[in-house]
């Protein structure tokens, strides 16, 4: 592993922690009820979200599983790809140095129970420098916030990934007005190129089932 890949992502040893406390068993092991004695402040937020406790936890479990197939195949994947989940949809941003890298991503993810789709968000290129990396957490904690001080807006809801300035949005909206809110944030926030939504409607039929 290189210093400056370690540098670069500084979350892959949080992450390690995390799945040290959520998943001491096997990979079989790693079940919903495991995710909860792991992560008891998850679960507390979680009672509020709309996905409900039930699919918070679910989504949990599934974004543990994925990032052990990642770390068990290989250490890059697990450093250098973000994975947001919800309701099972599996959203995969970053950036890796091959396609090769980027399908395989892919295809362990597919591997995980309960996912229901996968949106391959995954660049190609070199690798991020420091810069790069600080301005990403720069943009994602501003837009953050500003969905957390608008009266309008179900912050809870939503997950925000920036990788190389590009802003990745998922969740649930309440109604259009909410999700364009939510969308404008990203957009208006200083050094983003570019904004991918991959936000539903609460009555959207892919949640409902049918």
């Amino acid at each position: 592993m290189s210093p400056i890949r370690m540098v670069n992502r500084p979350l892959g040893f949080a992450r390690a922690l995390l799945l040290t406390g959520m998943c001491i068993l096997p990979l079989s092991g790693c079940t919903p009820t495991s995710v909860v004695l792991g992560a008891g402040a998850t679960a507390g937020v979680a009672a509020f979200q709309e996905r409900g406790f039930n699919g918070a936890v679910s989504d949990t479990a599934i974004t543990a599983q994925i990032w052990q197939k990642f770390l068990a195949q290989d250490e890059k994947l697990f450093l250098d790809i973000e994975i947001e989940v919800v309701e099972g949809e599996v959203l995969l941003a970053g950036q890796v140095p091959t396609v090769a890298d980027q399908l395989e991503a892919v295809r362990l993810s597919w591997q995980v129970s309960g996912v229901k789709s996968v949106h391959n968000e995954i660049e190609i290129g070199d690798g991020l420098t420091l810069v790069d990396s600080a301005s990403d957490l720069l943009i994602t904690t501003k837009i953050k916030t500003a969905l957390m001080f608008d009266g309008d807006v179900f912050a809870i809801n939503y997950s925000v990934e920036t990788v190389n300035g590009t802003v990745h949005l998922m969740g649930i909206a309440q109604d259009d007005h909410e999700r364009s809110r939510v969308i404008s944030h990203a957009r208006d926030t200083s050094y983003v190129k570019r904004v991918v939504s991959h936000i539903r409607l609460k009555d959207d039929a892919i949640r409902q089932g049918t």
